[in-house]
């Protein structure tokens, strides 16, 4: 029996590079990007422009995937408040409608990569699925626009909210983890939040778990896909400096309300309890740190 044939969007992001590895391993993988291939040339991989309904469709038909995983588009607040509006929601939410009502025709899963960011941060800690849904920026109410066209037109899908993610960025690509590490080893200060809160997701940890999704015989479900341990990151600064022996005195405490122009979201972390009752856990933070 052939392997399924999965279709990856995002094939070049921070998430996308993993899941190259990880899927690649048990399918067939046909993987994206738009702007930088990075290691997408290791895989069967294609050009795809998201701003393009017609490019979205001509790939589909040419593919004929058995699962879509929907990781491309606009993917953090700086970006989309760069972009715009109506660019932003023109990549995220309406290329999510075309992707969704093609699977749909066809009868291909979709996994959609969301975000804890359609969470308002305001309901306490550990927010199940069913918390009020109050996005605070572009980004996060283009995310969950693209949620409900997901819903509303396929017949066969699961989202999965991620929570901040971390990890060493394969082949140039940053994040704040990354960053922090860099300031570390150099003896240079970081600045890192003690007043939001997240339930973190190591990147290659990620991946794994959502390969491991594609198993289960799970659909139409939504997913708080994170960690166990809720943590700021100046909290995770903490524990890389007692793992690595870095100097703890370089790491800054800041609050939200010093950051310019930064629209505070203080706790996010999420109740994970649906995860593990599939059957999915992710590993511990300093394990995988």
């Amino acid at each position: 029996m052939s392997p399924l044939k999965v279709l990856l969007t995002g094939g070049s992001g921070l998430l996308g590079q993993y899941l190259n590895i990880s899927l690649s391993s048990k399918y067939e993988l046909i993987t994206t990007y738009y702007s930088e291939k990075r290691n997408c040339i290791n895989y069967n991989y294609r050009k795809l422009n998201l701003e393009n309904n017609s490019e979205i469709i001509r790939l589909f038909n040419e593919i004929k995937p058995d699962i879509i995983i929907h990781a491309g588009g606009v993917s953090n607040s700086n970006i989309a408040d760069e972009l715009g509006k109506e660019l932003t929601y023109k990549i995220n939410a309406e290329a999510a409608k075309i992707i969704s009502d093609l699977c749909n025709q066809n009868n291909t899963k979709l996994i959609y990569i969301s975000t804890d960011l359609v969470y308002d941060g305001e309901q306490g800690e550990f927010i199940t699925e069913s918390a009020e849904l109050n996005p605070k920026t572009v980004y996060a109410e283009s995310k969950l626009a693209a949620e409900f066209e997901v819903q509303k037109l396929s017949s066969n899908y699961l989202i999965l909210r991620m929570a901040l993610m971390f990890g060493n960025g394969l082949n140039g690509s940053q994040n704040f983890f990354t960053f922090m590490i860099d300031n570390l080893k150099n003896q240079k200060p970081v600045k890192l939040f003690v007043d939001q809160y997240r339930t973190p997701l190591e990147l290659s940890d990620s991946a794994r778990m959502i390969t491991e999704l594609l198993d289960k015989k799970i659909t139409n479900e939504i997913i708080n896909f994170g960690g166990r341990e809720r943590i700021s990151r100046y909290e995770l600064g903490e524990l890389v400096c007692n793992k690595y022996n870095f100097d703890p005195s370089y790491l800054i405490k800041t609050k939200m309300s010093e950051i310019p122009n930064y629209t505070a979201v203080a706790d996010v972390s999420m109740n994970t309890d649906k995860l593990s009752k599939i059957g999915i856990q992710s590993k511990n933070l300093i394990d995988v740190l």
